[in-house]
C-alpha cells in the first residue's frame, strides 16, 4: 500500500488489535476466511457426488460435465468484474451481495429436480463467488495495515482457504457415503446465513467512488475470460477435442477480445483493471508464478483422484481420507509461511518450496497400478503438498504489497483470476497429455493387451505428472527472477536503494 493510501486504510480499519478491537478483527478474519473456504470448497465437493447426481436426475454425460464446469466458468470468468465492482460500489456491499446470491443458489440447487435448474444454480453460485471472493481479500487490506499484522492475517486466511479443495473432497465423500447428494449444496446454507449475519457487525465498509463505469473494459475483459476458461475446460475433458468448433470459437474469441480489452483499459478513465498494477515487475511475476503453480496443482489434484478411484479402486470416502493428511500439510505450510518468509525471505521460501514440490512430482510420476501406497503415492505427495503449502502466503503478500487502496479490489481479482486461469490451464495441459496417451493405447490395442484401460490411464497420468514437474520448475524460474530478495524488501521499507547485485 502506498503512503498516500495508508490513511484511508487506517480509517476504515478497526483500532489497534487490543481488547474489543482485537476480537473484532479476529472475527472479521474468521468471516472472510470461512467465506473463501466455502467458495473454493464448492469447486471440488460436487466432484465426488457426481455419480449420485447423475442417477438421481438422470443426467447425460454432457449435462454432468456442465454441473462442474458451469461453476468454474462463472467463477473464473467474472473475477475481474467482481473485484472492480467492490472498488467502485463498496467492498462490504459487494461481498454481502455475492454471499447472498451464493447462499440462495445453494439452497435452490439442493432442491433442484431438473438438470437445467441444477446447472443454473451452479452458475449463480459461481457469479456470487466471483463477486465476493476478491472483495474478501481486498477487505483484508483495509482491515489489517500492511506489515506484520497483515502478514499474520494473510497467513490464517490462506491456510483456511487452502483447505477448501481437500475439505471439499472429504465432505463430498462423507455426503456420498452417508447422505443424499443434495447436501453438497445444502451444506453452504447455514454457513452462508451465519456469515451474512456477522458481516455487517465486524467488517468495515469502503466508500463508493464516483465516475463513469468502464463498460468497454467490463464487456471485453469479462467475455474474454469467460470464453478462455470455457474453452480450456471443454477442450481438456476425457471426451474433449481441441478441434471441436465450440473450443476453437472460444479460443479465437478470447484471442480477439484480449487485445481489445487492453486497448480499452489504456484509454479508460476508470479502467476495470488499472494497467499500473502491471508496472511493478515483482507483482507481474507474482501473478505469473501463481498461475503456473495453479496449472500444476489443479491438474495433479484432479488426476490423482482419478487414479485412486479408477486404477486402485478406492471408494469416494477412501479417496477423501487419503487427501486429509495432505490437506493438513497445505494448511500447516500456509500457517507458518509468514514467519518462515520473515526469517529466510519470500523469494528463497517460494523457490525452495517449488523445488521440493517439483522433486515430489517427478517421484510421483512413476506411480502405476502395482506400486505401493506408502512409497509410490504418500511420500512423494507429502513433498508436493509441503512444498506448495509454503508458497501461497508470500505470493499473496507480494501481490498486495504497494497497491493503492482504491485498486485493492482489482488487484485481488487479478490474483484470484491468475489462480482460476492457471487451474483451467492445468486441466487443459495435463488433460491433453493424459487422454491422448489413453487414446493412443486404445488405438494400438495397448490397453486391451495389458488387461484394460487402467494401465493406459496410469501411464497417461505419469506423463501428465512429468508435464506438471516442468511447469513447476518454470514457476521456480519466474519466481527467482522476479520476486524481490530480503535486501530489496528492507530497502523499500526504509526508502533506500538496495545495493547492486543484492536484490
Amino acid at each position: 500500500m502506498t503512503a498516500s493510501s495508508q490513511p484511508a486504510a487506517e480509517s476504515a480499519a478497526p483500532g489497534p488489535s487490543t481488547g474489543g478491537a482485537g476480537r473484532r478483527r479476529a472475527v472479521a478474519l474468521a468471516v472472510l476466511s470461512a467465506a473463501q473456504l466455502m467458495f473454493l470448497l464448492d469447486a471440488t465437493i460436487v466432484n465426488v457426488a457426481l455419480p449420485a447426481v447423475q442417477r438421481s436426475l438422470e443426467l447425460s454425460g454432457s449435462d454432468l460435465e456442465w454441473v462442474v464446469a458451469s461453476y468454474s466458468i462463472a467463477f473464473g470468468g467474472l473475477l475481474l468484474l467482481g473485484g472492480r465492482l467492490g472498488d467502485l460500489l463498496g467492498r462490504r456491499r459487494v461481498f454481502l451481495a455475492g454471499l447472498l446470491l451464493f447462499t440462495v443458489a445453494s439452497l435452490l440447487g439442493g432442491l433442484a429436480q431438473e438438470p437445467w435448474l441444477l446447472v443454473a444454480c451452479r452458475t449463480a453460485q459461481g457469479v456470487g463467488a466471483a463477486a465476493a471472493s476478491p472483495a474478501a481479500l481486498a477487505l483484508i487490506t483495509v482491515t489489517f495495515p500492511e506489515g506484520p499484522e497483515r502478514d499474520r492475517a494473510v497467513g490464517w486466511y490462506t491456510a483456511v482457504a487452502t483447505a477448501g479443495g481437500g475439505v471439499g473432497l472429504l465432505a463430498g465423500g462423507l455426503v456420498t457415503a452417508y447422505a443424499s447428494w443434495r447436501w453438497v449444496m445444502f451444506v453452504n446454507v447455514p454457513l452462508g446465513v451465519l456469515l451474512l449475519a456477522a458481516t455487517p457487525r465486524v467488517l468495515p465498509e469502503t466508500p463508493r467512488r464516483r465516475g463513469a463505469f468502464d463498460t468497454a473494459g467490463a464487456l471485453t475483459g469479462t467475455l474474454a475470460a469467460l470464453l478462455l476458461v470455457g474453452a480450456l475446460i471443454n477442450g481438456s475433458g476425457e471426451d474433449g477435442s481441441w478441434t471441436a468448433p465450440p473450443v476453437l470459437a472460444g479460443l479465437g474469441g478470447a484471442a480477439v477480445l484480449l487485445p481489445a480489452f487492453v486497448l480499452a483499459e489504456r484509454r479508460g478513465a476508470r479502467p476495470l483493471v488499472p494497467l499500473r498494477l502491471f508496472a511493478d515487475r515483482a507483482r507481474l511475476g507474482t501473478y505469473a508464478t501463481l498461475a503456473l503453480i495453479s496449472t500444476a496443482m489443479f491438474g495433479i489434484f484432479f488426476f490423482l483422484t482419478l487414479f485412486l478411484q479408477r486404477v486402485w479402486g478406492y471408494s469416494a470416502l477412501d479417496t477423501a481420507l487419503v487427501y486429509l493428511p495432505l490437506t493438513c500439510l497445505l494448511v500447516a505450510g500456509a500457517r507458518y509461511a509468514a514467519p518462515l518468509a520473515a526469517a529466510f525471505g519470500a523469494r528463497r521460501l517460494v523457490c525452495a518450496g517449488l523445488l521440493v514440490a517439483a522433486a515430489g512430482m517427478l517421484w510421483l510420476s512413476g506411480i502405476d497400478g502395482s506400486g505401493g501406497w506408502a512409497t509410490g503415492m504418500f511420500v512423494p505427495s507429502v513433498l508436493v503438498y509441503a512444498g506448495l503449502g509454503v508458497t501461497g502466503v508470500p505470493l499473496t503478500l507480494a501481490a498486495l504489497a504497494g497497491v493503492r487502496e482504491e485498486d485493492s479490489g482489482a488487484a485481488s481479482g487479478l490474483f484470484s483470476m491468475a489462480r482460476q486461469i492457471g487451474g483451467a490451464t492445468g486441466l487443459a495441459v495435463l488433460g491433453t497429455v493424459v487422454w491422448s496417451t489413453v487414446r493412443a493405447a486404445d488405438g494400438t490395442g495397448g490397453a486391451d493387451a495389458t488387461g484394460g484401460a487402467e494401465a493406459a490411464l496410469a501411464d497417461g497420468i505419469g506423463r501428465g505428472l512429468v508435464a506438471a514437474t516442468v511447469v513447476t520448475l518454470l514457476a521456480l524460474l519466474v519466481a527467482a527472477v522476479t520476486m524481490p530478495g530480503r535486501r530489496a524488501v528492507a530497502a523499500a521499507a526504509t526508502g533506500t536503494a538496495a545495493p547492486p547485485g543484492r536484490r
